[in-house]
C-alpha cells in the first residue's frame, strides 16, 4: 500500500478505522493523534508554540520565579521483548519460505534497531531525547532571560530533583546543563540533583498503593479492557500487519495458535507496531523504515488501543472515580507550594525544574483539567470519536508543564505553559483579562480549592 500522501487523506483514514466499532455521535468529531505517525505516547517531542507568539506580562510585572516539571526525553524500549517476539516468529518463516518480499527485509531492519537500542541502554535516553531535553532548557532560557539574569545577580540556587529513574535523572543533567551554557553565570547556582520518589514516582511510592490495587484488581477496568481490545477490528488489523510481512498461510497459523508459546496473532502485530513507534525516537542512531510494515489505518487502530489503555490506567478513566489521578496532588500541591513560598519571601530557589515520567504527567493533566484530559468515559467506553484525550498531546516524549511565577508590587501572577505553549487553566478559573494567559495566584488558588471560594 502507497504511503498516504496528506494529513487530510489520513483523516480520512483514522475516521474509516474509528468507524468500525464507534457509531458517530452528535456534535463535534476530535481527529484522530497529531500528525501522521500514531506513535501515541511514543511521539517524538515538538514545541506546540512558535516562541515569537507569546505574549507579554501586564504592565509593570516582572518574572520572579520559574516551576516546571518534564517527563524524560525520547528513549529505547525498555526491554528487547517485542523484538524477541517477532523475531522468533520471522526466523520461523525465514526457514520455511513463507516472508513477503517486503518482509524480508524485516527481521535485519529490527536486529539492526535493537542493536542501536542495546549499545543506548534499553530504557534510556537516545541522542533525540538528549536533544530535546536541551533544546527545551535553552528555550525556557530565552523565553525569560530577565528571569535568569536576576538569578545570576541573587545568587539564586536552581533546584533539579527526579524520580531517580536514569532516564530522568539524566534528562536533568542534561537540562541543567544546557542552562549553564546558555548562560555560564547560572552553573555554580545549579545545585546537586536529588531524588524524590514520592513526588516523581508516586505511581509506585506509598502514596500511589490504592491505585496499584485499581490497576491489579478492578473488575470493570479488566472487562471494558477487554472489550475495547477483543473485537474484530483488533483481528482484521492484526492480520492486517502480518501479512505485510508473512505469506497468509504463514499468518493463519498464527492465528490459529501453532506458535502460542511465542504470542498470538495480536501480541505479534503489537510488537509490530511497538516497534515501528519507537523507531522515531532513535533518529539520531540510524535510519529505520518501519513504516513499511504497518499501513496508517492500522497503525492507527493500534495507537487508538494505547491510548485507551492510557486513558483508564492513567488518564480521565471512569466518570466515576478519581482514583487514576488524584495522587497526582502531591505534585500539584508542590507546584502551589513553590509558588506561594516565592510571594511569601520564604522560597530559597529561582527555579525547580522537576523530571519524571508518563506515569505522572497523564493524571497530572487530568488532574488540572489539562486541554484534552477534562472528560471521563461515562456511559460508552472510551472512543476517539467523541473524547479528545490522545496520549500524542497529553504525555509525548519530553512533555513538560510550567509555571512562570510574575510580581508587580504585591500581585503575584501565574502563567502556564503545556508542551511550551500558552495553556488557559481549568475551567471556573478566571484570568486577569478575557483570553490573558495569566492568572492571579490568589485566583488560581481559590479555584484550586486551595483557599475558601
Amino acid at each position: 500500500m502507497k504511503r498516504l500522501a496528506s494529513t487530510a487523506a489520513l483523516a480520512l483514514v483514522v475516521s474509516a478505522v474509528l468507524g468500525v466499532s464507534q457509531p458517530a455521535q452528535a456534535g463535534p468529531r476530535p481527529s484522530g493523534p497529531p500528525g501522521p505517525g500514531f506513535y501515541s505516547t511514543k511521539t517524538p517531542y515538538e514545541p506546540r508554540q512558535d516562541a515569537r507568539t507569546y505574549r507579554s506580562a501586564p504592565k509593570g510585572f516582572v518574572p520572579v520565579f520559574t516551576e516546571s516539571v518534564s517527563r524524560h526525553g525520547s528513549r529505547t524500549s525498555t526491554s528487547s521483548e517485542d523484538g524477541d517476539l517477532i523475531l522468533q516468529l520471522w526466523d520461523k518463516a525465514a526457514s520455511e519460505g513463507e516472508l513477503t518480499g517486503r518482509g524480508k527485509h524485516f527481521g535485519p531492519e529490527v536486529r539492526s534497531l535493537l542493536d542501536a537500542m542495546e549499545k543506548a541502554g534499553y530504557g534510556n535516553l537516545s541522542g533525540r531525547g538528549k536533544r530535546e531535553i536541551q533544546a527545551t532548557a535553552v528555550r525556557m532560557h530565552q523565553r525569560l532571560p530577565g528571569l535568569f539574569r536576576q538569578i545570576a545577580k541573587d545568587s539564586e540556587p536552581i533546584d533539579v530533583v527526579s524520580s531517580g529513574k536514569d532516564r530522568a535523572v539524566d534528562s536533568g543533567s542534561l537540562f541543567a546543563a544546557a542552562l549553564a551554557g546558555a548562560d555560564p553565570a547560572l552553573k555554580p547556582l545549579i545545585g546537586p540533583a536529588r531524588t524524590d520518589k514520592d513526588l516523581l514516582y508516586f505511581h509506585k511510592a506509598d502514596g500511589g498503593a490504592a491505585y496499584r490495587d485499581y490497576l491489579a484488581n478492578d473488575q470493570r477496568l479488566a472487562a471494558t479492557l477487554k472489550k475495547i481490545t477483543d473485537q474484530p477490528a483488533t483481528h482484521r488489523a492484526a492480520r492486517n500487519v502480518l501479512e505485510r510481512i508473512f505469506t497468509p498461510a504463514f499468518v493463519q497459523r498464527i492465528s490459529a495458535g501453532e506458535f502460542s508459546s511465542i504470542g498470538t496473532g495480536i501480541d505479534a502485530a503489537e510488537a509490530v507496531y511497538n516497534l515501528y513507534s519507537i523507531a522515531p525516537t532513535m533518529s539520531d542512531e540510524g535510519t529505520w523504515r518501519m513504516r513499511r510494515y504497518i499501513a496508517p489505518r492500522d497503525a492507527a487502530w493500534f495507537a487508538y488501543l494505547g491510548d485507551a489503555e492510557d486513558f483508564y490506567e492513567k488518564g480521565p478513566g471512569f466518570a466515576d472515580s478519581d482514583i487514576t489521578y488524584r495522587m497526582a496532588d502531591v505534585l500539584l500541591d508542590d507546584f502551589f507550594e513553590q509558588a506561594e513560598a516565592t510571594r511569601a519571601g520564604t522560597g530559597d530557589v529561582g527555579a525547580e525544574l522537576r523530571f519524571t515520567h508518563a506515569e505522572e504527567i497523564i493524571p497530572l493533566a487530568a488532574l488540572m483539567g489539562l486541554p484534552g484530559s477534562t472528560e471521563p468515559a461515562a456511559a460508552r467506553p472510551y472512543a476517539y470519536a467523541d473524547n479528545p484525550w490522545r496520549g500524542a498531546s497529553v504525555a509525548p516524549m519530553a512533555a513538560n508543564i510550567q509555571w512562570d511565577v510574575f510580581r508587580k508590587d504585591d500581585t503575584y501572577l501565574v502563567r502556564m505553559l503545556y508542551n511550551e505553549k500558552e495553556t488557559a487553566f481549568k475551567r471556573g478559573c478566571e484570568p486577569v483579562a478575557k483570553g490573558s494567559p495569566f492568572y492571579d495566584l490568589d485566583e488560581l488558588r481559590r479555584c484550586f480549592g486551595r483557599t475558601a471560594s
